[in-house]
C-alpha cells in the first residue's frame, strides 16, 4: 500500500482516531497497519462513529442503514475485537477504543488465522519500536499518563501494608472485579513473531470489567476467577514481571504484566529514561549499605536498568539507584536474599485520576483537544455523556479547570465553574 494519499478510507479513520486523546501519528507503516486490520469499506464506516459508547440506532443513523444492517456490521467488528460490544441495563451498546490498549494488543491477544499475525507483528515492531512518534505521543504527550505501576504487594513492610491504599493494590482490583479475562501477552507475541521473546509467561494479560466479558464472549481472552487471576499475578512476581495497569481509581480495565525486553512501556522507560512513561508507584526501594553484600542480583533484576553496581570515593562497591528513573514496583526488594532492600513510601502525593472519563478529559485539557472530544462524543446532545464530563472537569485543580475553560469557551461551564468556586 503507498503512502497517506492513496486510501482517502483510512485517511479518514486515522483523522478520526486522532480526534481522542489518545491518537495515532500518522506514518506509512500505520497505514499498512490499519490496512491489514480493516477492510476500505470498515475503515470508511468506522472513521464515523463518536468516539464514546453508541447504540446500533446510532451506527444506523450516521450510515445511512436499517438497524440490523448496521448491527450485523458492529457484531462482525465486534468479533475481531476492533470494537468492544458491551451491555449493560438498557441492552448493547459499542465503542471503538483507542489503539492502546486497545485494538492494536487486541489483533495479538490470541493465535488467529484470519490475518497474517506475523506481518503485524513485523508492522508492530516497525510503528513502536523503530518509529518514535507513536510511543512518545502515547507515554509522553500529557501529564496525566494512560498507565501506573502497581507495586508487589508481597514485599512490603508490615507498615507498608497499612499505609497502601486500596486502589494501589493489584489484588483489591482482582478481588472486586465483576468480570476477569486472561489472554495472551501482546507484546511478547509481537516479539516471538520476530524472534526476540523472553521466556516469560504469555498468557498473562489481565483485562477488567466490561472490556473482558466482551473479549471473552469474542474469544479473545478467557474468563478466570479471583483464585486463579491472583496465582497468575503470583507467577508475574516469581517471573519479575513488573504490574502496568489503567492509571484510575476506580474502574480498572486492564494490568499487564510486563517485561523489561519485550513490553512497550518499559522499553520506552529504558530508551527515554526519567521521562516515565507510565505513572510511578506511591513507593520507592531504600538500600541498607551495612547489611548489603553488593552481589548484584537488584541490578540484574531491575526491568528498567535504573539500578548498577559502582565504586564510590574509596574504591568499594555500592548499589547505585537513579531514582529519577525508577518506577518503584519492587522488583529488586523481591530479589534481595538479605533483605537489605526495603521500600518506603514516597514524600510527594500521587495524584491518581477517579476513573477513565477522568483521566481522559484530563489527557484532552493537556493536549489541547477538550473541544474535540465533547463535540465528537456528542455530548451536547447526551445528557448523561455531558454530566460525567462536567463531573471530571469539577474534580480538577483550578487550573485545569482554567483550561478546560479556555478550550472549550462555554458560558455553561463558566457558570458551572463559578457556582463552585
Amino acid at each position: 500500500m503507498s503512502h497517506i494519499s492513496a486510501k482517502k478510507e483510512y485517511k479518514n479513520l486515522v483523522d478520526r482516531l486522532n480526534k481522542f486523546p489518545q491518537g495515532a501519528p500518522e506514518s506509512k507503516t500505520l497505514y499498512e497497519i490499519l490496512s491489514v486490520l480493516f477492510t476500505e469499506r470498515e475503515a470508511y464506516l468506522v472513521s464515523q462513529l463518536p468516539i464514546g459508547a453508541f447504540r446500533v440506532k446510532t451506527a444506523a443513523r450516521i450510515w445511512t442503514m436499517t438497524y440490523d444492517e448496521a448491527l450485523k456490521v458492529l457484531d462482525t467488528l465486534a468479533s475481531r475485537a476492533i470494537l468492544l460490544d458491551i451491555e449493560d441495563e438498557k441492552g448493547k451498546k459499542y465503542i471503538l477504543p483507542p489503539p492502546m490498549a486497545g485494538f492494536i494488543e487486541f489483533a495479538l491477544m490470541r493465535t488467529r488465522g484470519d490475518i497474517d499475525q506475523k506481518l503485524l507483528a513485523e508492522l508492530y515492531y516497525q510503528y513502536l519500536n523503530v518509529e518514535e512518534d507513536f510511543i512518545k505521543d502515547l507515554f509522553y504527550s500529557s501529564e496525566t499518563k494512560l498507565g501506573r505501576v502497581y507495586v508487589q504487594e508481597e514485599v512490603l513492610t508490615n507498615e507498608n501494608q497499612v499505609d497502601i491504599l486500596d486502589f494501589e493494590r493489584a489484588t483489591h482490583i482482582i478481588e472486586t472485579s465483576k468480570h476477569i479475562a486472561v489472554g495472551m501477552c501482546y507484546c511478547r507475541h509481537k516479539m516471538q513473531h520476530m524472534g526476540m521473546a523472553c521466556d516469560a509467561p504469555k498468557d498473562i494479560c489481565m483485562t477488567f470489567g466490561n472490556t473482558a466479558n466482551s473479549l471473552i464472549q469474542n474469544n479473545y481472552a478467557r474468563r478466570v476467577d479471583t483464585v486463579e487471576c491472583k496465582e497468575l499475578l503470583h507467577q508475574a512476581y516469581e517471573h519479575n514481571l513488573v504490574q502496568c495497569g489503567e492509571n484510575v481509581r476506580e474502574g480498572v480495565t486492564f494490568i499487564c504484566n510486563c517485561c523489561g525486553c519485550c513490553c512497550e512501556a518499559l522499553l520506552a522507560a529504558k530508551k527515554f529514561g526519567n521521562m516515565h512513561p507510565v505513572q510511578t508507584t506511591a513507593f520507592y526501594p531504600s538500600v541498607n549499605d551495612e547489611s548489603c553484600v553488593k552481589c548484584g542480583k537488584c541490578e540484574k533484576a531491575c526491568p528498567i536498568d535504573a539500578i548498577s553496581l559502582i565504586k564510590d570515593e574509596n574504591g568499594n562497591k555500592k548499589v547505585d539507584i537513579d531514582y529519577d528513573v525508577c518506577l518503584g514496583c519492587g522488583v529488586c526488594a523481591r530479589n534481595c536474599h538479605k533483605g537489605s532492600i526495603i521500600l518506603k513510601r514516597r514524600k510527594e502525593k500521587i495524584i491518581t485520576p477517579s476513573s477513565s472519563v477522568h483521566r481522559v478529559v484530563l489527557q484532552a485539557i493537556e493536549k489541547g483537544t477538550l473541544l474535540d472530544l465533547i463535540s465528537e462524543t456528542e455530548a451536547f446532545k447526551n445528557h448523561r455523556v455531558m454530566a460525567s464530563i462536567l463531573s471530571a472537569i469539577l474534580k480538577m485543580s483550578p487550573v485545569k479547570q482554567l483550561l478546560a475553560k479556555d478550550q472549550v469557551k462555554s458560558i455553561y461551564l463558566d457558570r458551572l465553574l463559578r457556582v463552585k468556586q
